[in-house]
């Protein structure tokens, strides 16, 4: 079970297990769905695309059934200034590769050690994105879109880091 022990939940949970539950949806992939931690209408129906998309019942209910098929909702890491490793250095490939001046700054080389070119890059990339620009990478920059690869940089990087 790539979610395992998580509650049975419906239309009107709140909190972690939502946005658990809405990180793997994202990642079947609906680039669409934002992880707010609000069960709410656009979470249900995509829970009931999903689950009518994996031939079961679709009820909106998250029980076992869905938990078991639903991609791993789990966290990436926390990336900032300091941070080193096989997932920093995907990032550095993304923000050096990924869409060539689309956010006008490379991290400026890509060994795996998060410094501040990357930072500086990473800020770039979050202005791009429309989302807060403080040079960490959260759940909030993992969830940006790449448009033109119809990916996220969470995909793109590779969901291989995810933090079960």
């Amino acid at each position: 079970m790539s979610n395992p022990g998580q509650p049975t939940i419906s239309p009107g949970a709140t909190g972690d297990v939502v946005r658990r539950l809405q990180r793997g949806l994202r990642r079947t992939p609906d680039l669409e769905l934002k992880v707010d931690g609000i069960f709410g209408w656009q979470t249900e129906s995509a829970v009931k695309a999903f689950q009518k998309g994996e031939s079961l019942a679709p009820d909106g209910v998250v029980g076992p059934l869905t938990w078991q098929v639903l991609p791993d909702g789990g966290l990436m890491p926390l990336l900032a200034e300091g941070s080193t490793g096989d997932v920093v250095a995907d990032l550095q490939t993304i923000l050096t590769n990924g869409a060539p001046g689309q956010w006008g700054l490379g991290s400026q080389g890509v060994d795996g050690d998060f410094g501040p070119h990357t930072r500086a890059s990473v800020e770039a990339f979050q202005n791009w994105g429309d989302v807060s620009e403080d040079g960490v990478v959260g759940d909030q920059t993992w969830a940006v879109s790449l448009h033109a690869m119809s990916a996220t940089l969470e995909s793109a990087v590779g969901l291989n880091f995810v933090i079960g």
